[in-house]
C-alpha cells in the first residue's frame, strides 16, 4: 500500500509565543519596564483555561502592541471560607505561564501569600458593603471582603491603567467595580463575556473537580439559563406580534377553537396573554429557569441549588416583576462536592430582544431554542411547560 504525501499541519513553521517574563515579588514587579502605550492587568488564582485566555486576549487587543499585558496568578486565601477548596484549588504555575504567553501576555506576576500580606492575614480589609452580602456573599461570608482586599492590592502593585475580569463572576465583577468607583481608583474596569464550552458549561477551574455523570447534571445550570432567555424571546416575539395586529386576537382565538383549529387558536390565545396587561417578563424568566433546576435535583447526582435569583447589576438586589431594564439571573448550585456559578444578562423591556438573545445561534440545544419552539412554550400562561433539558453524550439527560 502506498503512502500519501502528509499534508502540513496548520501549525507548521508557526513560532511559539514569547514566553512572558516570569516575576515573583513586587519589588520585581516595579523593575519592569513600562512601554509606551497603556498597562493592563489580568488577575486570575492560577489553572488558567480558555475562559482565561479570553481575558488575557481582550487586554492585549486594548492597549495593542504597544501596551503591555500583566496577568496576575495569586490563590487569595483570604476569599476561601472555612471547609472550602483553598488547599486543593490546582496550582499549575509552568502550564499558566505557557497559556498567558500565547495569549498575549507579556509578564506574569506570580506572588507568594507572604509577599502579598507580609506579617500574616491583613488587620485591616476592604468592605464589600451591602452588595457582598446577598448571593455569594450570603453563601461565603466575608468573600468579598477578601476579594476586593487583594484585588486593591494588586492594582496598587501592578499599577495598570485597565483591568479585565470575566462577567462569569457577575457579582464579583460588580462589587470590583463599585470599589473602584467609591474609592476612586484611577483604573478603568472592563467586562469579558463568559467563554462557554460546547455544550454550555461555563468555562471554570472548578470543573475539572467533575466526574462524567457530575458534569452532564452540572450542564443544568446553563440549561436553566438559556431556558429563561428563551423563554422571554418567546414573550417578546409574542408581544411584538400582538402589537402590529389589526384585529382582537382573543376574539380570533375564541373563532378558531370553535372550528377546532387548536393548535391556531393556542397561538392566538398565547399572543392575547402577552399583549394583556404590564410585561410578564421576570415572572416568566424566574419560573422558565427554576423548572429546568427543580428537574435537575432528581438527576443522578443531583443538583443541590444554592440560590437563582433575578438582579439588578447595579446593586445586586432582587428585581419586581414589573421591572423594566437590564437584570442578571444568576444561579449557583453544587454538584457532588463542587459549587458552580452562572449567569446570563437579560433586557425586560415591551418589545425589546434580551441582550444575550444572540448567544441562542450559538447554543441550538438550549431548551425552547428556535422560534417554533419559543412560540409553543409561551402558549399555555396558566400551566407553562417545563423545558425539556438538552440531551448529552448518549442521550444521557444534561
Amino acid at each position: 500500500m502506498t503512502s500519501s504525501p502528509v499534508s502540513p499541519s496548520p501549525d507548521a513553521g508557526r513560532q511559539p509565543a514569547p514566553r512572558p517574563q516570569l516575576v515573583h515579588t513586587a519589588a520585581a514587579l516595579r523593575e519592569l519596564s513600562r512601554r509606551s502605550g497603556a498597562r493592563a492587568v489580568v488577575m486570575t488564582m492560577g489553572a488558567l483555561h480558555d475562559g482565561h485566555a479570553a481575558l488575557v486576549r481582550a487586554a492585549r487587543d486594548h492597549v495593542g502592541p504597544k501596551g503591555q499585558v500583566v496577568v496576575t496568578v495569586f490563590v487569595n486565601p483570604l476569599q476561601f471560607g472555612a471547609g472550602e477548596d483553598l488547599d486543593r484549588y490546582p496550582r499549575t504555575l509552568d502550564a499558566d505561564v505557557v497559556l498567558a504567553g500565547e495569549a498575549g501576555a507579556d509578564a506574569v506576576f506570580a506572588p507568594s501569600v507572604d509577599e502579598v500580606y507580609p506579617g500574616g492575614e491583613p488587620q485591616i480589609r476592604i468592605s464589600a458593603g451591602p452588595m457582598g452580602t446577598v448571593l455569594e456573599g450570603a453563601s461565603r461570608p466575608g468573600h468579598f471582603d477578601g476579594v476586593l482586599t487583594v484585588v486593591a492590592k494588586l492594582l496598587h502593585l501592578t499599577a495598570p491603567d485597565v483591568a479585565f475580569f470575566g462577567e462569569k463572576d457577575a457579582q464579583q465583577l460588580a462589587v470590583i467595580r463599585r470599589m473602584a468607583a467609591d474609592l476612586s481608583f484611577p483604573v478603568e474596569i472592563v467586562g469579558v463575556p463568559t467563554v462557554r464550552e460546547s455544550d454550555g458549561l461555563a468555562r471554570s477551574s472548578r470543573n475539572r473537580y467533575l466526574s462524567g455523570p457530575e458534569r452532564r447534571t452540572a450542564l443544568a445550570l446553563s440549561a436553566a439559563l438559556f431556558a429563561a432567555r428563551d423563554r422571554l424571546t418567546a414573550e417578546e416575539a409574542l408581544r411584538a406580534r400582538a402589537a402590529s395586529s389589526g384585529h382582537p386576537t382573543q376574539d380570533r382565538s375564541a373563532a378558531l377553537a370553535a372550528l377546532g383549529e387548536d393548535r391556531a387558536a393556542a397561538d392566538a390565545h398565547a399572543v392575547a396573554y402577552a399583549a394583556s396587561g404590564p410585561p410578564h417578563g421576570p415572572s416568566v424568566a424566574r419560573a422558565a429557569a427554576r423548572a429546568v433546576l427543580t428537574d435537575a435535583a432528581h438527576l443522578e447526582p443531583p443538583l443541590r441549588l444554592d440560590y437563582v435569583a433575578l438582579v439588578d447589576p447595579g446593586d445586586f438586589t432582587e428585581v419586581a416583576d414589573g421591572y423594566e431594564g437590564e437584570a442578571i439571573l444568576a444561579v449557583a448550585a453544587k454538584v457532588g462536592t463542587t459549587r458552580l456559578i452562572d449567569n446570563v444578562r437579560l433586557v425586560f423591556a415591551g418589545g425589546a430582544a434580551p441582550a444575550d438573545a444572540p448567544e441562542a445561534a450559538q447554543h441550538p440545544d438550549s431548551p425552547g431554542a428556535g422560534p417554533q419552539a419559543a412560540s409553543a412554550s409561551a402558549a399555555s400562561p396558566v400551566s407553562s411547560p417545563k423545558p425539556t433539558p438538552p440531551q448529552g453524550p448518549l442521550g444521557a439527560t444534561r
